[in-house]
């Protein structure tokens, strides 16, 4: 084989590679793809990944078919009750339509700026409509859906479809919500206030209360304990007075030895008592019966 015929063969098989690498593309799972013939649409959009073979003089355009996101710049909006809120929004879509996105739009960054503009009168509409309670408590959730509906109403001919709009922040404007709050600061130490003074007065009655309880019931026992003490010694005299009855003698002996542990302690008072006294009587005689005076 010679040098021409070698050098021909090589140049075939690169421009067989040529072809055959500008005959196919490849569609990932994350796109979609238009076919174009000079500019004109040559097949339906390919939606599923895979590889495809295609004309050498005919162009591929890649969509992206995942959700994208749309962060809005913050605006005003003035609520139905006339109170001027600051809201932040952002907003997710997918392509649903690659030749109407394409024709329409051309790209996600014109998507985005019509999108935009769109979201934001839709913002504008709903919000005016709603009061300041509904938006920030009651019916975020309702308003944000009636929001997506309108987003997606007026952007049916881009072909997309808005997936969700979401309110990340209402606010007022800073001077508001400083005076708001300020006021909500002083309507709550007002009620701190009053609480405390509600719980002082309560504290008090319970405190008074307790103390004419506490008066009531030391009175109950005192009088109980007086009452118990009274029939506890009148059941002492009793008794001791039957025992009395029953063997004087033995009483008055008991009694005396009663009267000498008591009186005779070693560190009690001291007194002087001559050895006659009758304080000792029971020392010379167990019966207590003092001797008869000597007679001169």
């Amino acid at each position: 084989m010679s040098a021409v015929m070698r050098m021909g063969l090589i140049i075939g098989a690169l421009i067989a590679a040529v072809v055959g690498i500008s005959s196919t593309f490849v569609v990932q799972q994350t796109q979609q793809a238009l076919v174009f013939v000079f500019g004109k649409v040559s097949r339906p959009p390919i939606t599923q990944p895979g590889l495809y073979f295609k004309l050498p003089w005919e162009s591929v355009i890649y969509v992206d078919r995942r959700i994208l996101d749309l962060e809005t710049p913050s605006q005003e909006v003035i609520a139905a009750d006339q109170k001027r809120l600051v809201v932040d929004a952002f907003t997710r879509y997918r392509v649903t339509d690659p030749l109407r996105f394409y024709q329409s739009v051309n790209n996600v960054a014109g998507a985005n700026l019509r999108l935009a503009s769109i979201v934001n009168s839709a913002v504008r509409t709903v919000l005016a409509d709603a009061s300041f309670a509904s938006v920030v408590r009651t019916e975020r959730s309702q308003l944000m859906n009636k929001i997506r509906d309108d987003v997606n109403r007026q952007a049916s001919g881009l072909g997309i479809q808005v997936v969700d709009v979401r309110l990340r922040r209402v606010d007022l404007p800073d001077p508001n919500s400083q005076a708001v709050f300020q006021r909500m600061q002083t309507e709550r130490q007002r009620e701190a206030a009053d609480i405390r003074a509600q719980g002082s007065q309560i504290s008090q009655s319970i405190k008074a209360k307790a103390d004419r309880d506490a008066t009531v019931i030391r009175a109950d026992a005192t009088r109980r304990s007086d009452e118990i003490r009274g029939a506890g010694d009148a059941e002492k005299n009793r008794i001791l007075a039957e025992a009395f009855q029953k063997d004087p003698d033995f009483f008055a002996f008991y009694r005396a030895m009663q009267a000498y542990d008591n009186g005779l302690k070693p560190n009690g008072t001291r007194f002087i008592l001559g050895p006659q006294s009758e304080f000792f009587r029971y020392f010379d005689n167990s019966k207590g019966q003092q001797p008869a005076p000597a007679k001169p």
